[in-house]
């Protein structure tokens, strides 16, 4: 048995563990820096009966790890399913903040765009969806998103500021 495969089967024989074994476990696996452990990461982030700061270890994993670049839209696509999920507020949060190294990804911007526009969202989150959206750069959708925060009661200021540094005010 391969060294990720063996890891991976350690973590899953750990289904009713302390987070702390768990977090132990995640740590070995990601030192193998090797492709077939994203796969794997995705699976435990998509899993609802995972504990919350394992899940989000494992976003800060994904976020930070530098995925392969054939991994970029899973990983994109899985985090995206995070942010839709209302279970955990902090794990929300996380996958938010974890989105603004896939804005190049679609619908990444446009996601993080609907969040940070939308009032029934805690004022957190939105705000972390803009800072990440602001990370796209100046692209077409993002000035155009950034214009309709423009009269935003909270986040208007913010976006003035980022539209002027971009010199799009």
């Amino acid at each position: 048995m391969h060294e990720a495969e063996r890891l991976i089967a350690a973590f899953r024989a750990r289904a009713t563990a302390s987070v702390r074994s768990k977090l132990d476990a995640l740590l070995d696996l990601e030192r193998l820096r090797e492709p077939r452990v994203v796969p794997f990461l995705l699976e435990v982030l998509a899993d609802r009966r995972e504990p919350t700061p394992v899940r989000i270890h494992v976003l800060k994993r994904l976020r930070n790890g530098h995925p392969v670049p054939g991994y970029r839209p899973a990983v994109a696509e899985a985090i995206l399913r995070v942010v839709s999920d209302q279970g955990s507020p902090d794990l929300r949060l996380q996958a938010v903040l974890a989105l603004a190294e896939f804005t190049d990804v679609d619908p990444v911007p446009t996601t993080l765009g609907a969040l940070a526009l939308d009032p029934d969202e805690p004022i957190d989150l939105r705000y972390w969806a803009f800072t990440s959206l602001q990370r796209a750069g100046p692209t077409t959708e993002c000035v155009a998103l950034l214009r309709r925060l423009l009269t935003d009661e909270a986040l208007g200021r913010s976006a003035r500021s980022v539209l002027s540094l971009w010199h799009f005010a």
